[in-house]
């Protein structure tokens, strides 16, 4: 059983103990989204089809959902630090596998084979921090403390994994820009290594010696959460959700915005993808403190669902309404980074809901991030030679509006928000208030 470990000092809901670590989210997010934007098109051009493209991807989600199940567990009961380290271990041995024998070769198989491995990896090393996060931060400032984790990955994986590729390409090419990658990821994995000194979680268990059975069981209790919490089900549902189009739209966008119809250049496409993530740089934060005074689940269903319904459709028709314009582009961009930000609370309601077994909630939460990583891309290959990219772009709307009706049954006691607004309610009524706001 996993106890509270307090944080040593927040700086607006960050607990400072683990600021490296925050760091590192930034910069392995760097290496691991520097391709995210780009690999499809570069694996069109080297003679394969968009289906065959965006199957990598589809392969690459699925291995990541499972890693990602199996990573809230495997922290609690290993420890961050030392799981981190073997992801860090694990993406790097197969990124270059799949540089060297996949791409280089221009071997399908060993494309699909490494790049699919590699999707084990990443989420070892961002999700494990995860649990850290949950470990450390005040219940009532858990948003927050999630806020500034997402504001991370976003400055890797979005702005710096987006914006080093439009600089780099012209002058060192699409695989010089790929081997760039595993500097960034051995930094990340160093800085954890060595320089956050935060209390490990084997130290704050009461049986600091589990057995392996327990090891097994409380492993399996990641996915049987699942089905014992209704709530946490519904809520891994809309988790699925939120990210399709962060993880579907690098998939067939590339493939639109560089095409006769839309007319931009890949570099341009670069910079349209990457103002969203700058965007969610601020947002992240900024939606962390909100929906810590205004109610996660109310924040999440009008401002994240609803609005990423709109986005969504504005990402693909104003460019096209407006001739291709730049700035209209942007407009759909920045639209789209503003509200999918407003999920930051996920990572926080999710523990909330299970406060006496963290990892195998958090594992929860995991499996349904890496089944969006995994869902995207899948529509997007199921859909691309049937309804196209304009039909994918309805499916993922209309799908968010099916996740503004499932936060209507996902109850959550929210620490702090309910005590602020009614003090003297009985603990079972403060859930509800929380709820009406």
């Amino acid at each position: 059983m996993i106890q509270r470990v307090e944080s040593r000092g927040l700086l607006f809901g960050m607990p400072l103990s683990l600021i490296w670590g925050y760091i590192a989210i930034a910069l392995f997010m760097t290496g691991d989204g520097i391709e995210l934007a780009f690999l499809s098109r570069y694996i069109v051009d080297l003679g394969f089809s968009a289906t065959q493209a965006s199957f990598l991807f589809t392969i690459y989600g699925l291995l990541a959902a499972l890693s990602s199940w199996s990573s809230g567990v495997l922290a609690e009961v290993f420890g961050p630090r030392r799981i981190m380290r073997i992801g860090v271990i694990a993406w790097i041995v197969f990124h270059v596998l799949f540089l060297l024998f996949g791409l280089s070769e221009k071997n399908y198989a060993l494309m699909v084979l490494f790049y699919g491995i590699r999707g084990l990896a990443y989420p070892l090393f961002i999700y494990s921090f995860l649990v850290w996060v949950a470990q450390v931060a005040p219940r009532e400032r858990q948003a927050s403390a999630m806020g500034w984790y997402w504001t991370m990955y976003s400055i890797g994986i979005g702005f710096l994994g987006t914006y080093l590729p439009s600089f780099s390409i012209p002058y060192i090419g699409f695989m010089g820009t790929l081997w760039m990658a595993v500097a960034w990821v051995a930094v990340a994995g160093a800085m954890v290594i060595f320089l956050v000194r935060e209390w490990q979680v084997a130290a704050t268990r009461a049986d600091a010696n589990p057995t392996l059975t327990e090891r097994l069981h409380e492993l399996s209790r990641g996915a049987t959460i699942l089905f014992e919490n209704r709530s946490i089900l519904i809520t891994a549902i809309v988790r699925i959700i939120c990210n399709l189009t962060l993880f579907g739209f690098p998939v067939i966008m590339p493939l639109f915005f560089t095409s006769p119809e839309a007319g931009f250049t890949m570099e341009q496409w670069l910079r349209i993808w990457g103002a969203l993530f700058i965007v969610t740089i601020f947002t992240n934060v900024m939606w962390g403190l909100i929906g810590d005074r205004i109610g996660w689940v109310f924040q999440m269903r009008w401002f994240g669902c609803g609005g990423c319904a709109l986005a969504t459709l504005a990402f693909y028709y104003l460019p096209l309404t407006y001739n291709g314009s730049f700035l209209a582009a942007l407009v759909g961009a920045v639209a789209l980074g503003v509200f999918v930000s407003a999920f930051v609370p996920m990572g926080a309601i999710f523990p909330a809901m299970a406060p006496e077994h963290k990892g195998a909630a958090i594992s929860a939460h995991n499996l349904a991030a890496g089944l969006s990583s995994f869902m995207g891309p899948a529509i997007a290959t199921l859909g691309i030679s049937t309804i196209g990219v304009e039909g994918i772009v309805w499916v993922y709307a209309l799908l968010y509006v099916v996740g503004i009706v499932l936060t209507y049954f996902i109850h959550v006691d929210q620490p702090g928000l309910e005590y602020k607004v009614m003090p003297s309610l009985d603990i079972s009524k403060r859930s509800e208030v929380g709820e009406a706001i």
